[in-house]
């Protein structure tokens, strides 16, 4: 008889636990995303835990989500929510993600810096891969006591990036950004290179700007070390680098498909037929094909080029003024004949 009471009892107790486990598991241990691939929750610093639930809805289950908020309260996490860009893996339940969120376990963006004409350019590129904002960034990038304390001004800031990708937390500071790129610059700019860039007598910022000359005046990357050395050449020789891409980055007309006369005389810093020598910093980030292509320049006595006249984006060199001025004759009657303005 006590036997009969017992399982009378112990039946109900089974029946509680097995509805407390399913609901544990219904809840805490079920996928969360509806998801098939990785989703990416951004959270920033405007964020509450109400806001990290509403951009949660569009991915999560219902009961997911529910069991979420529960732990999210249990833990503490609503007291402390942690900026970043985390993994919404298929599969993961409440738990993971929790813990994720709590423990500040975010996922790295890969951040590809472009090789950008002007730092405001750069700037809204980057503000849509991390968390800075844009008019933060560009403020900071041409304002020169925040270029000097990384030992550039805001000519020659654009020297410090590399135009590589990188693996980087979306929610990195500024200082933190800028710290990353100093790094990553110190690493390009090895002894090798720097050896080579003694070696034709230029430091790395002036390698950086001839290179993002060479850049815009020519994306065929076998061409370049010829560029590179002809133009070289004239810095030795004392003679203008004359650089039409030098009169469209002056202007901020990076529009022009052709330079005309009147506009060599141009005044700016950086018009390259009215002053000798380099400009005052890049004109670009300067590709790493163009920074190798000047540090391997090919050595020959060319002091002049022309764009082809069969517009191959290759040039026409030239040792001498009088052979430069018939490339040039065909490349005009060319532009003229396709009727570019």
């Amino acid at each position: 008889m006590k036997t009969i009471k017992a399982k009378y009892y112990l039946i109900p107790i089974i029946i509680c636990i097995l509805v407390i486990g399913g609901l544990v598991y219904y809840y805490f241990l079920t996928d969360v995303s509806t998801e098939d691939k990785v989703s990416y929750l951004y959270i920033d610093d405007d964020d509450t835990a109400d806001s990290v639930y509403v951009k949660l809805e569009p991915i999560a289950t219902t009961h997911g989500l529910t069991g979420l908020k529960y732990l999210a309260r249990y833990w503490g996490y609503t007291k402390n929510i942690r900026t970043g860009r985390y993994a919404i893996q298929p599969g993961e339940n409440a738990i993971t993600i929790v813990r994720n969120l709590k423990n500040g376990h975010q996922q790295a963006e890969m951040l590809t810096i472009p090789e950008s004409r002007t730092m405001e350019k750069l700037a809204g590129v980057l503000s849509k891969k991390l968390m800075l904002d844009s008019l933060t960034l560009a403020a900071s990038l041409t304002d020169n006591d925040f270029c000097g304390r990384w030992g550039y001004d805001t000519a020659t800031i654009a020297c410090l990036f590399v135009p590589n990708t990188y693996e980087i937390y979306w929610n990195v500071s500024l200082d933190g950004l800028m710290e990353r790129m100093q790094k990553e610059h110190d690493r390009f700019w090895n002894n090798e290179r720097k050896a080579k860039a003694e070696t034709i007598g230029l430091m790395p910022n002036e390698v950086c700007t001839l290179a993002s000359i060479i850049d815009e005046e020519t994306a065929n990357n076998e061409e370049k070390p010829m560029v590179a050395g002809m133009y070289l050449n004239r810095l030795k020789a004392d003679m203008p680098l004359q650089a039409d891409p030098t009169i469209k980055f002056a202007m901020k007309r990076f529009e022009l498909r052709r330079i005309y006369h009147d506009m060599l005389f141009y005044d700016s810093p950086y018009n390259t037929y009215r002053n000798t020598g380099l400009p005052p910093g890049p004109i670009k980030i300067a590709s790493i094909k163009g920074i190798d292509a000047v540090l391997n320049r090919v050595a020959h006595d060319y002091l002049y080029m022309c764009a082809k006249e069969d517009f191959s984006g290759t040039h026409n060199f030239a040792r001498t003024y009088n052979e430069h001025l018939k490339n040039a004759a065909r490349y005009s009657k060319a532009l003229n004949e396709r009727g570019i303005k």
